[in-house]
């Protein structure tokens, strides 16, 4: 178990990070346009952090009780290994909002292929 607890705690304290560099850039946004879409992204990751928070506090503070299930905390890995890639597209998407990256990623364009 010494593995499943660090990696939970880990992805929760990493998505906290990106959820406040979201957080700030999307409040950066909402004070400039005033949109209600903005405003729910800035909902949505104010209660994400809180969720990752409590989750945090919940694995440092009960660690024994995920000590007997190996099975239940490969799930939670799990699960923050997903919400950390869905936080990550996000991220990507706010900070490059072009889509310079994800143009890159797109295959060439058929006339430069051969």
């Amino acid at each position: 178990m010494d593995f499943w607890v660090p990696s939970a705690v880990g992805l929760a304290v990493v998505n906290v990070a990106l959820l406040t560099v979201l957080g700030s850039i999307w409040l950066q946004n909402y004070r400039k346009f005033r949109t209600n879409l903005l405003l729910g992204l800035l909902l949505f990751a104010g209660v994400l952090a809180v969720e990752n928070l409590v989750a945090i506090g919940a694995y440092l503070s009960t660690e024994m009780i995920y000590a007997s299930g190996k099975t239940a905390m490969i799930a939670i890995v799990g699960l923050r290994a997903l919400q950390f890639v869905a936080i990550s597209f996000l991220t990507v998407v706010t900070l490059f909002p072009s889509g310079s990256i994800l143009n890159s990623l797109r295959r060439r364009p058929r006339s430069e292929q051969s």
